[in-house]
């Protein structure tokens, strides 16, 4: 069964190229889709294209429909498109006539438009929530090895002093701006596009503002043409966020494995976390984060992949976009694994207290070295000369204790005001006017007016 289904057969080697897995991935959007159906014939019956009679019909089975698919007893069958059809024919085959009129003044256009930002939302959410956790965990091991110094590099050469706490910390404020990200595409997301049909709008007296309001938006997306634009831009902005997330973790989980390996010497894992080899009975393998930092580099190419199938399109819908369900819808359960498993092993890792007693660090103080001759009355210049020429000599010796007192240094890591901003970004999402207008769509034996 088709929406668009004028009763010529359709070839089926054709069919089965465009219908491609929308099967397989539009159970993704199922519960979102019959929310947007539920806030539709709502919006339908105010306007006169509905009885009462007919709203209470459909809303009843709506409610059963997605009561299956939370119970995960729903799924596409075979001969039926998409999840637009599917729930339109169980909608036909339990109220008749009357489920035939639930389209009305809507397109599969805007349909999916609006499912995928319903299902963006959603899922922002609980990215948040993610980040959040792995965020605690960074910021507890900052604290946890804020006084254990390690070396900083540059060019991958020893260069300064650093410390675990800075390292960790390092993560957790690097979080903060990436949520910054995703609350910026968490604003493109949350804007309605029901009722842009196609793309041109309908000559029904549709009330988008009052959809709006039932499903929790907090705003329309105005201009029915820029609502279509709004396929492919949304799922770019939001890519650009899962990116940037992706990132962050997948430079830590690099830094882990290199710190891991024995020429450093920096953290290690319990033995029951690493991994061994076949032949070589010595070996403690680093796979969670080998494959954590693979993971997240994928994700990382996930804008560019929304850009090229999206790139050349002119205004208006194309079928091109169908594909950016394929690599857009699975990104979110990647990178929910990826956090997950990440703060779940990052707890686990432990710290070498005593990596800089090994000579081969010794240099890295040179600028301590240099501080304390400036801070004396020597010319900067002079006193980088002057440790050099110790350094090349071979009569450098380190005074290994340091005193970093300004903002975000070794002895002032700042993680109460890195927190503080934490919970400021966290607090900026708005995600209880979703969970009340859902709740609202929801409720059983009670008609849905605004």
């Amino acid at each position: 069964m088709k929406l668009w289904d004028k009763g010529i057969s359709t070839d089926k080697k054709l069919e089965e190229f465009t219908v491609g897995k929308d099967r397989e991935l539009d159970l993704y959007l199922a519960p979102y889709d019959v929310l947007g159906s539920l806030a539709h014939i709502t919006m339908l019956e105010s306007i006169g294209l509905l009885s009462g009679d007919e709203l209470q019909t459909l809303r009843k089975q709506l409610l059963l429909i997605y009561k299956d698919i939370s119970k995960g007893d729903f799924s596409i069958e075979k001969d039926i498109e998409d999840i637009h059809s599917q729930i339109e024919i169980l909608l036909t085959r339990n109220c008749g006539e009357t489920g035939k009129k639930v389209h009305s003044g809507r397109s599969r256009n805007d349909q999916v438009l609006l499912d995928l930002k319903l299902f963006t939302r959603a899922r922002i959410e609980s990215l948040v929530e993610k980040i959040t956790l792995l965020f605690e965990v960074f910021i507890t091991k900052s604290e946890q090895y804020k006084k254990v110094l390690m070396p900083g590099y540059t060019h991958l050469q020893i260069a300064m002093p650093s410390s675990f706490g800075l390292w960790f910390g390092a993560y957790a404020e690097s979080l903060v701006d990436d949520l910054r990200i995703l609350q910026s595409a968490y604003h493109i997301a949350n804007q309605n596009p029901l009722g842009s049909a196609a793309g041109y709008g309908s000559s029904f007296p549709l009330n988008r503002q009052m959809t709006s309001d039932l499903l929790g938006f907090e705003s329309l997306n105005y201009n029915v043409i820029y609502a279509q634009m709004g396929r492919g831009k949304m799922e770019k902005s939001v890519a650009c966020a899962i990116s940037s997330i992706a990132g962050t973790l997948g430079k830590f989980a690099a830094d882990a494995c290199m710190y891991m390996n024995q020429n450093f010497g920096f953290i290690s894992l319990p033995d029951e976390f690493t991994t061994g080899s076949s032949i070589m009975p010595h070996k403690k393998n680093p796979d969670i984060f080998e494959l954590i930092r693979a993971n997240c580099n994928q994700l990382q190419s996930l804008p560019n992949e929304i850009i090229l199938i999206t790139n050349n399109l002119p205004s208006g819908y194309f079928r091109d976009m169908q594909l950016l369900k394929e690599s857009y819808l699975p990104a979110f359960d990647k990178l929910e694994n990826c956090l997950e498993t990440g703060a779940y092993i990052i707890e686990k890792i432990t710290v070498n207290h005593h990596i800089l007693d090994d000579k081969k660090y010794d240099h890295i103080f040179s600028v301590e070295e240099v501080n304390k001759e400036v801070l004396k009355g020597v010319s900067f210049r002079e006193a980088y000369k002057k440790t050099g020429e110790k350094i090349s000599s071979g009569k450098f010796t380190p005074q290994k204790t340091i005193n970093h007192t300004h903002e975000g240094s070794i002895g002032n890591l700042c993680n109460d005001k890195i927190s503080r901003k934490m919970k400021n970004v966290c607090a900026a999402f708005d995600f209880e006017t979703m969970h009340k207008a859902t709740a609202k769509l929801l409720k059983e034996d009670e008609k849905q007016g605004i």
